[in-house]
């Protein structure tokens, strides 16, 4: 005989349903949160392999023109008009360089915005603002935003050259922005005193990146600052302004904007802040393969931060000179493949006409590397 208290039961058919139910629930989103929880984690891994130079890593090897007021390094200019530069400006073939470029294999431009004369590629209010010389010698068509606009379509992408100081051939703009050179002799004016920390130039200086950087956003993907020679005594400080002040400045525009800034010749290449993205790598012709031999990999390091290694060199005489290469094509490549194999990326210089186009011995210089690059890839 069954005790009546121990005879099974029959189960309540809808508690039964509704017990799986939540437990099929539970299941799949513990499963869910695991997923989750992993994609998150591969995110979070990813982000921090990643690195805003990594298209530049990938382009490997990349060209630069000075278009300027006068020759670099100069201290020409001064019988250049407002109105003759805007008229040399207006006349620039961007459709013409564009296809220079584009049948390099090129990946990016990097283009200067001006130099020691004061003639600038592109409008700035705030430039025009702070030095009030009028006309502008700013020039009326934005350079810049054009070659950016135009190249992208072929996979080109557009840096920007410009000193870290005032234009230094220009004693109103100095003035009226309050720079000084940093040492005895060099660009320093008749009895001025040397430069020194220079806090009320750099937030000048700053406010004039600035309003290039916003106006451009996203199309200038760079920046490569040169003269940064006097570091010590205007950048390396925990108070702003400073390396990173004037780093946010370049980027308002485009937070993943790449910057370098120049230290001047040095070899072995140098990381000159950790603040930068790049280095500015700038090495003459007869030094770059002892920078090449020097290089230790795709980085180098500061405090703490990796920076992608990056040479700048000319393929001229000099920087924006000479009829035809100096080197043959068999070397310039050769540089490009050992510099690339290491993973460093290198920057030519050549020459650039008024109208806008390069020396055709030079655009087929860059066509070899760009063939060379695309046999390499297979």
């Amino acid at each position: 005989m069954k005790h009546p208290n121990l005879e099974p039961q029959p189960m309540n058919p809808h508690r039964s349903h509704s017990a799986l139910t939540r437990r099929r629930f539970l299941g799949q989103a513990a499963v869910t949160a695991a997923m989750a929880a992993s994609h998150a984690a591969v995110g979070r891994l990813r982000a921090a392999e990643s690195h805003p130079a990594d298209w530049f890593h990938q382009a490997g090897w990349g060209v630069m023109t000075h278009y300027l007021g006068a020759p670099p390094s100069s201290d020409g200019g001064a019988e250049l008009t407002a109105e003759a530069w805007n008229a040399q400006v207006d006349a620039f073939d961007v459709a013409g360089l564009v296809r220079q470029l584009a049948s390099t294999g090129a990946k990016y431009l990097l283009f200067t915005l001006g130099q020691n004369s004061g003639h600038y590629c592109a409008p700035n209010a705030t430039y025009d603002r702070l030095v009030g010389i009028q006309p502008s010698k700013c020039s009326r068509r934005d350079l810049i935003d054009e070659l950016a606009r135009d190249l992208e379509p072929h996979g080109i992408r557009l840096l920007a050259y410009l000193p870290s100081g005032a234009p230094a051939a220009d004693p109103v703009a100095r003035r009226k922005l309050q720079w000084r050179w940093g040492s005895t002799g060099g660009w320093q004016l008749p009895g001025e005193a040397v430069g020194g920390r220079l806090v009320e130039f750099q937030r000048n200086w700053e406010a004039v990146c600035r309003d290039w950087s916003q106006r451009w956003g996203r199309r200038v993907v760079g920046w490569w600052i040169d003269g940064c020679y006097f570091a010590d005594e205007m950048y390396r400080h925990a108070d702003e302004p400073n390396f990173a002040s004037f780093a946010r400045a370049l980027k308002a525009g485009n937070p993943d904007a790449l910057v370098a800034f120049n230290p001047g010749i040095k070899v072995p290449v140098v990381c000159h802040t950790p603040v930068e993205d790049y280095t500015a790598g700038e090495v003459n012709l007869d030094q770059v393969a002892d920078a090449i031999r020097a290089c230790p990999g795709r980085w180098l390091e500061r405090e703490g931060r990796r920076v992608q290694f990056q040479i700048l060199s000319f393929l001229g005489q000099t920087w924006c000179g000479g009829e035809r290469p100096q080197k043959s094509d068999e070397v310039i490549v050769g540089y490009v493949r050992d510099l690339m194999a290491k993973g460093g990326v290198i920057t030519w210089d050549v020459p650039i006409q008024k109208g806008g186009l390069i020396p055709e011995p030079f655009v087929a210089q860059l066509r070899e590397i760009g063939r060379a690059r695309l046999r390499a890839a297979g």
